[in-house]
């Protein structure tokens, strides 16, 4: 139809090769684990050689990359918009939210929150993304009354730990995710103890 743009389909196979490699790398790393990503092995199983690898992706810590953009843009897509009005419920759906989407793919955990792969860091761009959830959690805190930066350090520690507990020790299960609830009442109530305090000691000096 006139004035349609032209569509570039050289670019769209390209995007739809790099896909395929992607989508054959989470393959293997999820069977094999995500240091023994192999460009050999990769190349064979989408049917290329593997210098012909080096036309979509420069290194395998570019296809790393990509994959750490990909794990990262889920997260993000993943998340609710909906948000209770109790601040120990928000607390407790984050909670929920970032150790299931943890320890449902445990080769994503280790490549977005774990220094799994040695001398690979993300690129800006694909770290930008991740980024993004961080502001969330300081988004949500602050929307109730929490500032204080160690908190925000505090909480994902905790479900960090919860997280690599539950892929470690009880795969598949739910033994510490059953805990996130009573951990989060724990944060929560620590938290509004030392804000509480910490107002009276300054009301004091004045």
């Amino acid at each position: 139809m006139l004035g349609e743009p032209t569509r570039d389909r050289r670019a769209e196979r390209r995007e739809a090769t790099r896909a395929e490699i992607l989508d054959a790398a989470w393959a293997h790393v999820r069977e094999h684990g995500l240091a023994a990503l192999s460009l050999r092995d990769l190349a064979r199983s989408v049917g290329m050689q593997p210098p012909s690898l080096y036309g979509y992706f420069d290194s395998k810590n570019a296809i790393y990359d990509a994959m750490f953009a990909q794990g990262a843009q889920a997260f993000v897509d993943g998340r609710s918009s909906a948000w209770p009005e109790d601040p120990v419920d928000v607390l407790k759906q984050m909670a929920h939210y970032f150790v299931g989407f943890c320890s449902s793919d445990v080769a994503r955990y280790q490549l977005l929150f774990q220094r799994t792969i040695p001398g690979f860091e993300p690129s800006a761009e694909s770290f930008a993304i991740s980024v993004r959830g961080l502001t969330e959690i300081i988004e949500r805190f602050a929307s109730f009354g929490i500032t204080d930066p160690a908190a925000v350090d505090l909480y994902t520690a905790l479900f960090t730990g919860i997280a690599d507990q539950q892929i470690s020790n009880d795969p598949g299960g739910d033994r510490w995710i059953r805990l996130i609830d009573d951990a989060v009442e724990m944060f929560y109530g620590h938290i509004t103890t030392k804000k509480a305090s910490s107002s009276k000691k300054r009301r004091g000096t004045r």
